[in-house]
């Protein structure tokens, strides 16, 4: 069972960025099909603030994270991707406060930030297209 665990240890980077690539597709997608849904979840200093309406703001974040949810899914500037959307998961745990909602983000937030910090993994895109001077993957 060790020499099985050793073995697959390595695609443990590759399997966090996937799966949390996977939830913020599923929630942007979510947002974008059906807004009405997610907008009592937009605080109404937001609204007034940005004189955006709530559907709209919806829509905006899905479609954030739709963008950098498919970057980090297919690895495509992965650091970036991993940064905005852990940042962008942060400030919804902020907004959201001490629930069960708010903590269930804040490990999304440390997930995202622990893609961040691993930075390019063995099957991302990134890796395919980043090359240093000399010809070596960065």
């Amino acid at each position: 069972m060790n020499f099985l665990l050793e073995k697959t240890q390595r695609f443990a980077p590759n399997i966090l960025r996937i799966g949390i690539a996977l939830v913020f597709l599923w929630f942007g997608s979510q947002q974008i099909i059906n807004a009405n849904m997610w907008t009592n979840l937009i605080p109404a200093w937001i609204t007034s603030a940005s004189g955006i309406n709530a559907i709209a703001l919806v829509h905006l974040n899905g479609a954030f994270e739709i963008v950098f949810g498919l970057c980090l899914f297919l690895g495509y500037f992965t650091r970036v991707s991993a940064f905005l959307l852990a940042l962008h998961m942060l400030d919804i745990t902020f907004i959201v406060g001490y629930t069960s909602i708010g903590i269930r983000d804040f490990g999304l937030s440390i997930a995202t930030i622990s893609i961040f910090l691993h930075g390019i993994d063995s099957w991302c895109l990134d890796r395919f297209l980043i090359h240093d001077k000399t010809n070596n993957l960065v």
